[in-house]
């Protein structure tokens, strides 16, 4: 396997419904030197997910099996049996490609990909404007239970204790003008 210090990454975490995937999807989008790091989960599939686009969705056994493989860089058990992690394939697929690797993880998992990738990671915090436009976001989704929203929201709230921990914090009020910051900090974080 390469070294996993060899080649750049780029974290993005932030809070369920903080906008990161939006803003991750708009890089990809427009720039040709990042990849997107497919994470592996244990939940099923929201709306219009795709197995091996937007998650590696596996069972809750085959996770398990995993984690005992030593196949993960990093995973967290987020709730109870909803696992989510990065297999160490994913990233040698990327640098295999020459390409610069693009991370959507939870405020721990972003965390602790910066913790194993040091100096060649970037890590991104995109915060929301307030709690409550968090909560509107969620709910505005249609994609979780009240019960689900109202977990996402405690977890939120402790996430948004740990921002300071990553290099940039990116506030997504305006949608667009955060894209573009995240564009800038990535192009200079590339280059450097």
């Amino acid at each position: 396997m390469r070294e996993l210090n060899t080649g750049k990454c780029i974290i993005f975490s932030a809070p369920s419904g903080a906008g990161k995937t939006t803003i991750v999807h708009a890089l990809l989008n427009a720039m040709d030197n990042l990849a997107f790091s497919v994470s592996a989960c244990s939940r099923h599939p929201r709306g219009k997910e795709i197995d091996g686009k937007d998650y590696r969705f596996l069972s809750v056994e085959t996770f398990k099996e995993k984690i005992e493989q030593n196949a993960f860089i990093e995973w967290e058990e987020v709730y109870s049996d909803m696992y989510y992690g990065t297999l160490k394939s994913e990233i040698e697929r990327i640098w295999a490609m020459g390409k610069t690797v693009v991370f959507d993880v939870d405020v721990i998992g972003g965390l602790n990909l910066k913790h194993t990738f040091k100096e060649k990671a970037l890590a991104v915090f995109i915060q929301p404007p307030s709690i409550q436009i968090l909560e509107d976001r969620l709910r505005n989704r249609k994609t979780d239970s009240e019960e689900k929203i109202q977990l996402r929201l405690a977890k939120s709230i402790q996430e948004l204790k740990s921002a300071n921990n990553f290099d940039v914090i990116i506030e997504n009020d305006v949608l667009e003008k955060a894209i573009e910051q995240a564009r800038n900090i990535v192009t200079e974080f590339i280059n450097k």
